[in-house]
């Protein structure tokens, strides 16, 4: 009798479709070991956001001034510090994906050689955890606004979703090709955690659009992180819709994030095993 062999989907996002289970089941397993050895457990999913929240209210909000929207007559300084927590909390979501899921396939030999497992839930995994946490950061942005007095114009919140849907998209096409790639060149493993600090400097998350310079702004333009973080700070903090333009470059960038991430995953997923 010939020996049947498992043959892997051809595209991953097929596979994850099929593996949706096993996906739920390593998110939730991911969350665990995060917290694995702590007294309050998951608990810090919710508490680590409130601190940091806690914390830039107290700094930004109360010590140092400043200004996010330069179009405003008047910003609080409480509405200045939620706006710099939400930027962060979009920066540390892609943060996330660039500094963990180039470990998914790595540090986890014993999943990559069997051959009816299915790898591309990995890396989406580091997605699926991250993503946990900004919502929670996004939760406590809302109830921080309702606390302060802070307007909430709900019926421009239908954006949200528009506006962040593309960001999950394409940290999900990320970390697919990036957790791929690593197998072969490791230093992306180095490149990694310096590519989010520059990121973070680069994207507006503590100063206005209008103040980067002409010359910067060249180049700054097509980061896609800082219209995500200025789109979705319109919509929440200064009741404006959304840049149509932008929202079109984000979903063209989303969609070219995750058909590469996908092709290069595909292809060099066969060789994973070997090279392990």
């Amino acid at each position: 009798m010939t020996k049947r062999k498992n043959k892997a989907p051809s595209s991953p996002l097929v596979e994850l479709v099929q593996s949706r289970r096993l996906l739920w089941q390593f998110s939730v397993r991911n969350l665990e070991l995060r917290h694995k050895g702590t007294v309050l457990g998951l608990f810090w999913s919710l508490l680590g956001p409130l601190l940091m929240l806690s914390l830039y209210v107290l700094v930004f909000g109360i010590i140092f001034g400043g200004k996010l929207n330069e179009s405003a007559e008047t910003e609080t300084k409480i509405e200045y510090a939620l706006g710099i927590f939400l930027g962060l909390a979009i920066h540390h979501f892609v943060a996330e994906v660039l500094t963990i899921s180039p470990t998914a396939i790595i540090t986890n030999p014993n999943f990559v050689k069997k051959v009816v497992f299915p790898t591309s839930v990995l890396p989406v995994t580091t997605v699926s955890g991250a993503l946990v946490h900004f919502l929670i950061s996004l939760l406590l942005i809302f109830v921080g606004m309702l606390i302060f007095g802070l307007e909430i114009q709900w019926s421009l919140m239908v954006w949200l979703p528009v506006i962040l849907i593309p960001l999950v998209i394409a940290a999900v096409g990320i970390s697919l090709g990036l957790a791929a790639v690593t197998i072969f060149w490791r230093d992306i493993l180095q490149i990694a955690p310096f590519l989010s600090l520059a990121l973070l400097f680069a994207s507006a998350v503590f100063y206005p659009v209008a103040q980067i310079p002409e010359q910067a702004w060249v180049f700054l333009k097509f980061n896609p992180l800082i219209h995500w973080i200025e789109e979705s700070r319109k919509v929440v903090f200064w009741g404006e819709a959304p840049n149509t333009n932008h929202l079109v470059y984000l979903y063209v960038i989303a969609g070219l994030s995750l058909l590469f991430g996908t092709l290069i995953f595909g292809r060099l997923r066969k060789t994973f095993a070997d090279v392990l």
